[in-house]
């Protein structure tokens, strides 16, 4: 009876081992800062990307997209290709 319990159990894990095939994040992150380089918003976006390439162990981008008053980082954003891919 166990070792059907362990097949069953096996075969109902089977489905999650692609999503083991890379690490994330597998590439830079880019954060994208629609404000001005060296005003406060900067400053605060260079110390918490200090931190979390810390905690990610993983290299941070810093972009500085300045200009209509943070629409056009902010499009940037918005309209970026999705990095993700599907799973499935």
């Amino acid at each position: 009876m166990k070792f059907v319990k362990t097949i069953l159990l096996l075969l109902l894990l089977s489905p999650t081992l692609p999503a083991f095939g890379q690490e994330y994040p597998s590439r830079p992150i880019t954060m994208v800062v629609p404000f001005s380089a060296g005003g406060p918003g900067d400053v605060i976006a260079r110390l918490l990307g200090s931190s979390m390439s810390a905690t990610l162990k993983q290299a941070m981008v810093i972009e500085n997209i300045v200009g209509a008053g943070g629409t056009i980082g902010t499009n940037r954003v918005a309209k970026a290709a999705p990095t993700a891919t599907p799973c499935c």
